[in-house]
């Protein structure tokens, strides 16, 4: 039987035969699933956004719905809608797209507040409430989010308690020249998602989820995890820090690297490779910090550069 970790590599190879070079950014989205979370994916359209969901979905069997966010979006088109039954004189419920193991939210900030709020409950609490009634969801379960960065027309920015709710926020970016040939070369006749086959069950990423939370974090780690949400806080170009929510996030983060990197401990290094993505759409910076074209992301890798690096302890085999 595979290990926790062989699990998430298998997983994470067979992603990479869809999105091709963009090795690191996969990762965080299994990382991000690894610890029940939720991701936002932010960037200009076309990059894979939302191939990046489907080849998670299809890696793990998972079951997966899309929602296409627009402006007449009403809450009930999320979480669904309880219909009378002539015939039994009852109301059944008929469940909405965020009933589903792995839901794609495209382009979520185009909604209006009133319907994305309807995923916060889903998202922080894992279960619906319609007409008074609370429906859990599926297990796993994940919300991934897109957002076109470029375009604010017509849109709606997500309020900080929702952008608090995700684990981490990812930017894809533009493949390199010759990744972009490789694009064209596999999607010649047809589209390699079309033969993307399942290599992990359900249960075996429940396991995963498991063994994510047996990983062992070191004292001094735990408190340079705290620290560096506390600089953030501080930092002379920061109008809010980032929550007690985002030091969870980033520790849970950190636990979920350790295992795809194939160790049962956290290291700085994950510290360091996650904190961007986990704190910086947690921080808002300064107005005059803003003139001077500072980004909550530079924030971030001040305070990394600004804390010393503790020295980690092994555990005892």
């Amino acid at each position: 039987m595979p290990s926790p970790g062989e699990v998430l590599q298998t997983i994470l190879s067979n992603v990479e035969t869809v999105i091709v070079g963009k090795r690191d950014e996969a990762e965080l989205a299994l990382i991000a699933l690894a610890c029940q979370g939720h991701v936002l994916l932010e960037d200009v359209p076309g990059v894979g956004k939302t191939m990046l969901a489907k080849s998670l979905a299809r890696s793990i069997g998972c079951t997966f719905k899309r929602l296409q966010f627009t402006p007449d979006l009403l809450p009930s088109d999320v979480t669904g809608v309880s219909i009378y039954n002539q015939k039994t004189g009852e109301f059944e419920y008929r469940p909405g797209p965020v009933v589903a193991q792995i839901v794609l939210a495209d382009e979520i900030n185009r909604a209006t507040p009133k319907t994305q709020a309807a995923l916060l409950e889903a998202m922080e609490e894992r279960q619906i409430t319609v007409d008074g009634v609370t429906y859990p969801l599926p297990q796993p379960f994940m919300v991934i989010a897109t957002q076109n960065p470029i375009e604010y027309e017509g849109t709606f920015p997500l309020p900080e308690s929702q952008l608090d709710r995700f684990l981490l926020r990812i930017h894809l970016g533009y493949p390199a020249r010759a990744q972009e040939v490789q694009i064209l070369e596999s999607q010649q006749r047809r589209h390699p998602i079309e033969g993307l086959q399942q290599v992990a069950s359900d249960m075996d990423l429940l396991a995963v989820q498991t063994a994510v939370r047996e990983v062992h974090v070191d004292r001094l780690i735990r408190q340079y995890v705290v620290d560096v949400v506390s600089a953030t806080r501080d930092h002379p170009d920061v109008y809010l820090g980032a929550s007690p929510r985002g030091s969870l996030s980033l520790f849970r983060a950190c636990q979920a690297r350790a295992l795809i990197q194939g160790r049962d401990y956290v290291i700085p290094d994950d510290v360091k490779a996650l904190a961007a993505a986990c704190l910086a759409h947690r921080v808002i910076v300064s107005p005059a910090a803003r003139v001077k074209n500072v980004s909550a992301r530079m924030v971030v890798e001040d305070v990394l550069q600004s804390l010393p690096v503790p020295g980690s302890r092994i555990p005892a085999r």
